[in-house]
């Protein structure tokens, strides 16, 4: 497992080492085919941050048709189908998504390059998946892909690393991970109590989770807080 270069003059605040990274995801399209790169890491590390960041450089450097973001959150079940379940006070944890579907898509990139990929997206305001939202043209050599659980080894989950070219995961201080969760919670409506018991009680394990994946990672990416 490799560790992210020092921070560089090009670097914004909070991405040490942004050049490095993206020359090494460019690489990843020295191979033939269609090349898929996971960015993984506990809630609130900043996945959604690195990527977005990484995703304009590597659309300057290569063209925007070229590259595109399939993010795992538009995986999540809709909040009928978590009460059905008997799920939705958990809402985030692995089985609360459709891995079978997330794991659809990913093949369907590497054996369908030719055809548009139609993928669900995930509305914030709304905490609801949108069906269709996302659309991965054939042009579109590199899909980033990002989301918590693209290293767990069982629930389905294990299915996802063998379709990854590589898998970055994300490091941040703990203390300030979980005060962005907190805040993040709040920006959506929660009360601070309702935001830091969600945290505590659901994100937290869920967390747990994910850190115990870093090591099967080829790459970890330490982020700067706040």
């Amino acid at each position: 497992m490799d560790h992210a270069a020092d921070p560089d003059g090009r670097t914004p605040p909070g991405i040490p080492g942004l050049t490095a990274l993206v020359e090494r995801a460019t690489r990843l399209l020295d191979q033939p085919g269609r090349a898929v790169l996971g960015i993984v890491g506990p809630p609130g590390a900043g996945k959604s941050t690195l990527t977005e960041r990484l995703l304009a450089r590597l659309a300057d450097d290569l063209g925007p048709d070229a590259v595109a973001h399939l993010p795992m959150d538009g995986f999540h079940l809709a909040d009928v189908q978590l009460g059905r379940l008997g799920r939705r006070d958990r809402k985030g944890a692995p089985d609360t998504f459709d891995v079978d579907g997330y794991v659809a898509a990913l093949r369907r990139l590497h054996a369908e390059p030719d055809r548009t990929l139609y993928a669900p997206g995930f509305e914030r305001d709304l905490e609801q998946p949108v069906a269709a939202a996302i659309a991965i043209e054939p042009t579109a050599r590199l899909v980033v892909t990002e989301g918590n659980y693209l290293l767990l080894p069982d629930g389905g989950w294990d299915r996802v690393r063998p379709l990854l070219a590589e898998a970055w995961y994300v490091d941040l201080d703990p203390g300030v991970r979980r005060e962005r969760l907190v805040r993040r919670h709040e920006r959506y409506g929660k009360s601070p109590g309702a935001a830091r018991s969600w945290v505590t009680r659901v994100d937290e394990p869920n967390a747990q989770r994910v850190t115990a994946t870093r090591d099967a990672a080829d790459l970890v990416v330490r982020l700067d807080g706040p």
